[in-house]
């Protein structure tokens, strides 16, 4: 159990898979945490990832060769977090977080732990929703748009391949009171599982929940930032610590004041399933050469515990096409080219609809970023 003055997280890296170097990972257990914490996932990669069918994927569910990358991190984790006895917790497992994503990562555990020779008391937690679950909600008034979302609608549902929810800490606790060292989870809010044992050991709820926020992307939070880094926090009664565990990188208080305003619309909130952290009075202080303290954030319940859905509809298949051109008078004519080319595809496909496809040309070297607002 973690002392009565602080509690250790670490978080190895962005996204599991993402990878990080093992130096990081030794220098953090030489810390001692007393958890690994790791993001799975993200919407950041758009609707694909939870839409496609397991026939379609050649991962079993998961972002492609992205796979191969998870198993690779995922066997130093272990061997470190049952090594040390400690909790390792997974949230948004297989990158979307469904049923078979999730499967697909508890698999690569098994894999892992039989290769290594590992035993534990592991716990899976789902978050994929029954359609007419959903269904019913809805007509009872129980779900409302998320920001400026349009209304959900009974053929929404029935049009998804899956819906997911986005789990708040408290399955997180759940977990770790039945004993569970390895968690392994579907769908999260991103900080859920690095704020869990904080939250269970009963430390501030805005504090653990601020740090875990600029935890879950990694060394993202450090100068020079990487999601493919680790970075150490320290969470007091009072405080926070946050520390790369990269020689090559510090953190800084504009680097993890920064990060506290990241993928947020509003910069003194930071929502959650539940609640809310103000960082209103929330101070950030240099401590030493290499990390920043952080205090003042304070946690807000909700009247009513309220979790995000997230689904997708098959609209079609994508293909990437990458060509590259050195002819200059190509070059020249590269918009009348386009133009041409959008209008050979609408003859050679007649019979289509134009609104059932999209074709977007990305002029890397001129306009591939910002299209015309270059």
């Amino acid at each position: 159990m973690p002392s009565t003055d602080e509690i250790r997280v670490l978080s190895p890296t962005g996204i599991l898979g993402y990878g990080f170097p093992r130096a990081s990972l030794e220098e953090g257990m030489r810390r001692r945490p007393h958890v690994i914490a790791v993001d799975g996932g993200s919407t950041d990669g758009g609707p694909y990832y939870l839409g496609v069918e397991p026939e379609l994927s050649t991962s079993g569910g998961h972002a492609g060769s992205f796979r191969d990358f998870i198993g690779r991190d995922l066997e130093p984790l272990l061997e470190a977090a049952v090594g040390a006895q400690i909790p390792l917790i997974i949230g948004s497992a297989g990158f979307a977080g469904a049923n078979l994503h999730l499967a697909g990562t508890v698999g690569l555990v098994f894999m892992a732990a039989a290769k290594l020779g590992l035993r534990f008391r592991m716990a899976t937690i789902g978050a994929e929703l029954d359609k007419s679950h959903v269904k019913e909600r809805l007509r009872r008034g129980h779900i409302e748009p998320c920001g400026a979302a349009p209304e959900l609608t009974e053929a929404d549902v029935d049009d998804s391949v899956r819906l997911v929810a986005q789990m708040g800490v408290e399955p997180f606790v759940s977990a770790l009171n039945e004993g569970a060292q390895v968690i392994v989870a579907g769908r999260a809010n991103d900080p859920s599982m690095f704020a869990a044992l904080p939250w269970q050991q009963q430390y501030d709820r805005g504090l653990a929940l601020h740090m875990a926020k600029i935890l879950e992307c990694g060394a993202i939070a450090a100068d020079p930032g990487s999601g493919s880094d680790a970075l150490l926090g320290t969470l007091r009664h009072d405080h926070f610590l946050l520390e790369p565990l990269n020689a090559e990188r510090r953190c800084s208080v504009t680097s993890v004041a920064a990060h506290s305003l990241y993928e947020k619309s509003d910069p003194v909130r930071l929502y959650s399933p539940g609640g809310h952290v103000d960082l209103s009075d929330a101070r950030f202080e240099q401590h030493d050469a290499r990390s920043v303290r952080v205090s003042g954030s304070r946690y807000v319940p909700a009247e009513r515990y309220m979790v995000k859905i997230e689904g997708a509809k098959r609209i079609g298949f994508r293909t990437i096409a990458i060509a590259g051109i050195r002819d200059a008078s190509v070059i020249g004519e590269l918009d009348s080219l386009l133009c041409r080319a959008r209008g050979e595809v609408k003859n050679k496909f007649a019979d289509l609809d134009e609104n059932d496809y999209h074709i977007a040309f990305h002029v890397y070297g001129r306009d591939g970023v910002m299209g015309p607002l270059e």
